[in-house]
């Protein structure tokens, strides 16, 4: 029993005691007044010491339930400032408490909950078969402490990642948990960071660009795989080095000072730079440096990305290069020349200069393409580049713009005549055989036309149209020559195009005929022949002349199709024809160097020959001298192969070209076609009258029969019957008629009337 119970037990038996009973052993009057008093003394000492302890106590409560309170407003604080939650787990009375809950959850969240509502509305599905996990192992013992991130709901219904962490604070006597305590942190920012970095690292790692952290003073901090497979470097061979480990030494130490100069003033530098791997190979980097900040927006590092872009600029000056040069020649192509060719111009301007065009383009190229190859046509194109440039100035243009095409643009230049002294020159140089291979060297010729800046125009367009006119002109010269623009000649052009318009459709509208012209033998004036000739009449613009259309059809490859019905047509004349009794008449067909060189000529003609049924020793081919040497050795098979087929062969406009006597030889033919110009002025000219005479004494010698074409007159007939000419064709015999006129001439002509003829010598 405690002093306060004692002095309380003391004070209640004194005052139960009856008054005046005897409380010891003084029994008068006064004694019992004073035991009274001092009983009452006592008592009031005793309730003044009660009331002591009593406020003492009290005291204690108040200052335990301060402490507690104070502690529990700091616990409070702590969380409230923290955000966190504390979690006490009744596990007995399945009753969750929660302190701080607001915090984490936001306003509204409940404090107390039981463990099923926890279960069911509190966390996530996905989350609790794994938290129910953590929890067991740690009550059973398995772990010292429960910790797990999940999902949980806040009071908005949105899911928030928590980290919790707790443990059994209470167990009973048979250790079985009683209660389990611990708190709940919102990570949802920490792990979203997380989510973040790993992301970024994941990146990084991915990324075909080398990225480097670097520090304030340039060393390096870290680095991804990249960089260590564009550099050679491993990240633990670089980390802590200077970043000067990759300098190059095509960019000077000054450099890379400015670079460094700009970084450290703006916080970022982009550029192109030259940088070192570790085996020594230099490559070219896109490299993009840029400062990183702190929280506090200090800086506090540099990031580098670092892109190879070697191979990137390579082939970028690859495509400029397709772009501006022909891939053949490696001269500068049609993009380029109009480039080149406008500069020159503004120059022109300013100077007050001319500028010259030369348009030039190989003549009768596709022929020998054709009989050569391909590979042999370009090796042929590029010598004649080559020919090209070393005959002009080193500081004109030489381009391809494609084909046999070739332009020359003349600056400075002085005056018309110093532009005709050029093209002279060009024309001086093809005059040399071009070498094409260890075994060809091939004779070509070009043609040329030539524009001026500002004779006749102002601008690169027109400029290079206007010389390509001139071009066509110089071929319908002749070839192998040039000429200069004038506005004549845009009329022609535009002629010619109008020409090649209606030519292309002639075939489909059926505008093509034929004429004959008959051949007499001179020996006995009997008709041994006749030469079919093309003629066309064009719907739009009348009759064309085989000089104009012959030539378009060669160049655009429409002679294929029309010699192919030039030839059917005339062996069909040649059959009805026989069906009247003329078998001993033979027909002549012209065929060009492309029906020799592209088509399947023999196969063709083998094919017609056995359609119609007509013999082919009744049937010449005729191909001109010139067609013939510039394609001496391909064309020489096929007429052997036609030759084998039993066709005849003759070479038409003998003398105006350059003939091989040695090829001459070689050929398989049978006739040689004395061209008219020769014949024209026979009693006239006394060469005329020589080279004849030597071509029929040459043909003989060969055991070739010799025609003259072109005969007019009497006196010619005379000559050439006097120097043993075979036969003759021409317009003292006949003019070329259609197939009915000619047939009706050959059955009504009497040999007699010739064999009259004397000779004027």
């Amino acid at each position: 029993m405690g002093p306060a119970a004692v002095v309380g037990a003391c004070i209640a038996s004194v005052l139960a005691a009856p008054a005046g009973a005897a409380v010891g052993p003084v029994s008068a009057p006064g004694a019992s007044w004073l035991l009274q008093a001092v009983l009452f003394g006592i008592a009031l000492f005793l309730s003044w010491l009660l009331w002591r302890v009593w406020s003492h106590r009290r005291r204690q409560e108040k200052s335990l339930l301060g402490e507690i309170r104070e502690r529990e407003e700091r616990l409070n604080l702590a969380l409230w400032g923290s955000g966190d939650e504390f979690w006490d787990w009744n596990i007995r009375d399945n009753s969750l408490y929660r302190l701080g809950a607001n915090q984490l959850l936001g306003q509204g969240s409940r404090e107390e909950l039981s463990t099923d509502d926890w279960r069911t509305h509190s966390i996530h599905p996905e989350d609790l078969p794994r938290v129910q996990k953590l929890l067991q192992e740690h009550i059973v013992g398995h772990t010292d402490v429960f910790e797990s991130e999940h999902r949980i709901r806040n009071a908005r219904g949105e899911w928030v990642w928590v980290r919790s962490r707790g443990k059994v604070v209470e167990r009973d006597a048979a250790g079985s948990p009683l209660r389990m305590a611990g708190t709940a942190r919102d990570i949802t920012v920490i792990r979203r960071a997380e989510r973040e970095r790993r992301v970024a690292l994941e990146v990084l790692r991915s990324m075909s660009e080398a990225v480097a952290v670097i520090d304030l003073d340039f060393r390096f901090i870290s680095v991804n795989p990249a960089f260590s497979r564009i550099t050679g470097y491993s990240e633990e061979e670089v980390i802590g080095q200077n970043s000067r480990l990759l300098d190059s030494s095509q960019h000077s130490a000054e450099f890379y000072r400015r670079v460094r100069d700009v970084l450290e003033r703006t916080g970022h530098w982009a550029g192109e730079m030259w940088q070192r791997r570790k085996d020594g190979e230099e490559f070219l980097g896109w490299i993009e440096m840029s400062e990183v900040r702190d929280a506090m927006g200090l800086r506090s590092h540099f990031v580098a990305v670092v892109n190879d872009i070697t191979d990137k600029k390579r082939a970028e000056q690859e495509l400029r290069y397709l772009a501006n040069y022909d891939t053949l020649t490696g001269l500068p192509n049609r993009a380029l020349l109009s480039e080149r060719l406008g500069r020159a111009i503004v120059r022109a301007r300013r100077q007050e200069t001319r500028v010259a065009v030369l348009f030039l383009d190989l003549d009768r190229f596709k022929d020998i393409n054709d009989s050569l190859g391909h590979a042999a046509g370009d090796r042929l194109l590029k010598a004649a580049a080559t020919r090209l440039q070393a005959t002009v100035g080193a500081s004109d243009t030489v381009a391809r713009l494609g084909g046999d095409e070739f332009t020359v643009v003349l600056e400075d230049v002085e005056s018309i005549p110093a532009v005709e002294r050029m093209a002279r020159e060009i024309l001086t140089a093809f005059s040399m055989p071009l070498e094409v291979d260890e075994r060809h060297d091939v004779s070509i010729t070009p043609s040329l036309g030539i524009s001026l800046y500002p004779d006749h125009a102002l601008v690169p367009t027109d400029l290079l149209k206007f010389a390509d006119t001139a071009m066509y002109q110089a071929k319908a010269e002749g070839r192998n020559t040039y000429q200069i623009y004038n506005e004549t000649m845009d009329a022609e052009s535009r002629r010619r195009a109008t020409v090649l318009a209606s030519l292309r459709k002639a075939l489909d509208r059926g505008e093509f005929r034929l004429v004959y012209q008959p051949r007499m033998a001179l020996a006995d004036g009997r008709i041994t022949g006749v030469e079919s000739l093309l003629r066309w009449h064009s719907a739009e613009l009348g009759e064309i002349p085989p000089t104009v259309f012959i030539p378009l059809a060669e160049e655009s490859g429409l002679i294929l199709q029309i010699g192919d019905w030039v030839l059917s047509e005339a062996l069909q004349t040649l059959k009805r024809w026989r069906s009247h009794g003329l078998n001993e008449i033979s027909i002549g067909v012209n065929v060009s160097v492309l029906q020799l060189l592209r088509g399947n000529l023999p196969e063709q003609l083998r094919n017609l020959i056995h359609e119609l049924g007509v013999p082919a020793n009744r049937i010449e081919l005729e191909v001109t001298e010139s067609m013939v040497m510039q394609n001496a050795e391909q064309t020489t098979t096929v007429l052997n192969e036609l030759r084998k087929l039993g066709v005849t062969l003759a070479i038409d406009d003998f003398g105006t070209g350059y003939s091989s006597l040695v090829y001459l030889k070689r050929l398989p033919i049978d006739t040689l076609k004395i061209d008219k110009e020769f014949i024209g002025d026979l009693t006239r000219d006394p060469d005329d009258e020589a080279i004849t005479a030597t071509v029929i004494t040459m043909g003989h010698s060969l055991g070739l029969n010799v025609i003259a074409e072109g005969v007019e007159s009497e006196q010619q007939l005379s000559y050439l019957r006097e120097q043993g000419c075979d036969e003759i064709q021409g317009f003292w015999l006949s003019p070329p008629l259609d197939a009915h006129r000619c047939l009706a001439f050959i059955r009504s002509w009497q040999p007699a009337t010739v064999a009259a003829i004397p000779a004027p010598y």
